[in-house]
């Protein structure tokens, strides 16, 4: 199973996952990084893993279709078969999103269907968790579509949430979650287990 991922800024999962194919916990093959931003820390974990990257933007390819049709014609050429969004944070073209549906996962640090949408993302999620007193959260992987936040919940894991925590605590519990769940799950659709 060819890896492809979607990263804007750090890349952490994307890390824990290269992580665990090298500890034979998940049996993929990092393939590809596309990110939209060329000082991400994702591009310089990809350098350092060996990994082939491309940085496709409105600068590169000022054209949208243009920027969409490039980005698949990457994903074929490195023979990506699951895409992994990995903190990105533009939306998927439509000539992507048709070639790989039901093959583009997302991991979001909330329990959708709550906390989800436009706007909620990183810190936006766990400060609205606070705010709403939850004594739960946790992560939640689900398929890509053109609706932020929308596609068919594939798996979800739950995380408490401490007395006293802020929102820097919570996060990082959260992101610590993310980076084994994700493995796991993505272990379980490579060994048939999970059908997507």
């Amino acid at each position: 199973m060819n890896l492809g991922f979607f990263a804007s800024h750090g890349g952490s999962n994307m890390q824990a996952l290269i992580d665990a194919t090298k500890r034979g916990e998940l049996e993929a093959r990092p393939a590809l990084l596309i990110s939209n931003n060329r000082n991400s820390q994702a591009t310089v974990r990809a350098q350092q893993e060996g990994m082939p990257f491309l940085v496709m933007n409105s600068v590169t390819h000022p054209d949208f279709e243009a920027l969409d049709q490039a980005m698949l014609d990457a994903l074929r050429e490195h023979q990506v078969d699951l895409i992994i969004l990995a903190g990105y944070m533009k939306m998927i073209g439509p000539k992507v999103l048709e070639a790989y549906d039901n093959r583009i996962l997302n991991i979001h640090p909330a329990l959708l269907p709550k906390f989800g949408g436009h706007g909620m993302f990183g810190q936006h999620v766990h400060k609205a968790v606070l705010e709403a007193g939850e004594t739960v959260t946790g992560v939640t992987i689900h398929l890509v579509n053109s609706e932020y936040d929308e596609g068919r919940i594939i798996a979800q894991a739950e995380v408490p949430v401490m007395p006293g925590d802020t929102v820097e605590s919570l996060a990082a519990r959260v992101l610590k979650k993310e980076h084994e769940f994700f493995a796991k799950t993505l272990q379980d659709v490579a060994s048939g287990k999970l059908e997507l």
